[in-house]
């Protein structure tokens, strides 16, 4: 497991990697929200958490925190696009629109 900084604009959000067996956990998140691989269950968030109002975006088929930063989100929460968030957004473009 790996923890860095990482800062997009003078914004720093915290990357979490976590190597799992034939796979890798990837996580850029900071107070508000968080963005995610492909191991992040939008519907479940949007559906059955509702009530926690979580903000989220999911990119999928990416392997490292680089990648995460750079992918078209393939999913959002319905708080994210609350935010101004939206499918399709980079990763890195989402994170800003979290900072408050």
């Amino acid at each position: 497991m790996s923890l860095q900084p990482v800062t997009i604009e003078g914004q720093v959000f915290l990357a979490i990697s976590v190597v799992l067996p034939k796979t890798n956990l990837l996580v850029v998140t900071n107070d508000n929200g968080y963005i995610m691989c492909g191991a992040l269950d939008v519907a479940l968030l949007n559906e059955k958490l509702a009530d926690r109002k979580v903000i989220a975006g999911r990119a999928v088929g990416v392997k490292t925190i680089d990648q995460l930063l750079d992918a078209p989100l393939e999913s959002v929460t319905y708080e994210a696009e609350n935010l101004g968030i939206s499918k399709g957004m980079i990763g890195r473009e989402a994170l800003l629109k979290m900072v408050k």
